[in-house]
């Protein structure tokens, strides 16, 4: 079965629901969305996350990555970056790397921050880099998505984003929806198109 990876992580749960969002514009494509998200790290070494979430989507397998015909990635903004657990996450993909596992797949992602500055497009181009040394096909929103001329919260043509507030506790806007939804469905598209089939 040929699916759409959406790995994320989430922390107040933005995050989670653009994924959601995305995996439905995947799935009104015609392709299976696969979401998994990444455990927190912790600033304690010997602290070690359950194997399965008490919640949520499942962690995320390397295999998820290997075997999928492209891959949307989400994290929250910290400091303009993603977050420790997604860049933990994507270091220990070494071994894919070296096959090639990723490479010619589509990949876009998409990001949540507290407030409209606050680095949402660096933090879409940190986690770009990584999926372009896999060699994966990086792909933004184009402004024929008409809520990029519009939007007062987030979304730019690098990937939707989301304006979570202060609180972290502004639902994420129709707008932004609707951006998640087309970087979803341009991914199923585009994965068919190439025929990418999975190693």
């Amino acid at each position: 079965m040929r699916y759409i990876l959406v790995l994320y992580y989430s922390r107040h749960g933005a995050t989670a629901e653009m994924a959601h969002q995305v995996a439905r514009g995947v799935e009104s494509a015609g392709l299976e969305a696969r979401l998994r998200r990444v455990p927190a790290v912790s600033t304690v070494c010997e602290a070690v996350e359950d194997s399965i979430p008490p919640t949520g989507a499942p962690y995320a397998e390397l295999d998820d990555l290997k075997h999928c015909a492209g891959l949307a990635l989400g994290s929250p903004t910290r400091f303009g970056n993603m977050a420790a657990p997604m860049k933990y996450f994507l270091d220990g993909t070494s071994g894919l790397w070296l096959a090639g596992a990723l490479a010619g797949k589509p990949a876009g992602v998409f990001t949540s921050t507290s407030s409209l500055h606050g680095g949402q497009e660096t933090t879409l181009l940190s986690m770009m880099l990584p999926l372009m040394h896999h060699g994966m096909l990086i792909m933004g929103l184009p402004y024929s998505e008409s809520d990029l001329l519009h939007t007062q919260t987030g979304g730019t043509p690098y990937g939707p984003s989301h304006l979570a507030g202060t609180d972290s506790d502004r639902p994420v806007a129709e707008e932004e929806k609707r951006l998640c939804h087309a970087l979803g469905k341009r991914l199923a598209a585009t994965a068919a198109r190439l025929a990418v089939e999975p190693r």
